[in-house]
């Protein structure tokens, strides 16, 4: 198995009310997917469709990947914003 295949992402969507979604994932491309048009996507972005894909990171191990996911679900708005700017 690649280093990519074990990987997780950390991923920030921007939905269509101008919020924003943070979740982890495997396959980052199909998860959008779901988001996108699925009911397997979140609770939260069903309603708040479509989302559009606008950080992503990746990390080698579910651990590393929630332990970010959490840190950045704690961000303010405008903390996620500096991060989505660079």
């Amino acid at each position: 198995m690649s280093s990519k295949e074990s990987s997780y992402y950390v991923y920030i969507v921007e939905c269509i009310d101008k919020t924003f979604y943070t979740g982890i994932a495997k396959e980052l491309e199909s998860r959008i997917a779901e988001h996108n048009g699925s009911s397997k996507g979140a609770k939260y972005t069903r309603g708040r469709r479509p989302v559009h894909l606008v950080l992503s990171e990746i990390y080698p191990d579910r651990s590393s990947a929630s332990k970010r996911e959490y840190t950045i679900k704690k961000m303010s708005r405008r903390e996620k914003i500096a991060l989505i700017s660079g």
